[in-house]
C-alpha cells in the first residue's frame, strides 16, 4: 500500500516538477535574451 502510494506519488511529482524546471528555464532564458 505505501509502496503503491509512493509510486504514484512519485510519478506526478516528478513529472510536476520536471514542468516546473522547464517553465523557470524558459523565464531565465527569456530574461536573459531580453537582456
Amino acid at each position: 500500500m505505501s509502496r503503491g502510494y509512493e509510486e504514484n506519488g512519485g510519478g506526478y511529482s516528478n513529472s510536476f516538477a520536471l514542468i516546473v524546471v522547464l517553465f523557470i528555464l524558459l523565464i531565465i532564458v527569456g530574461a536573459s535574451f531580453l537582456g
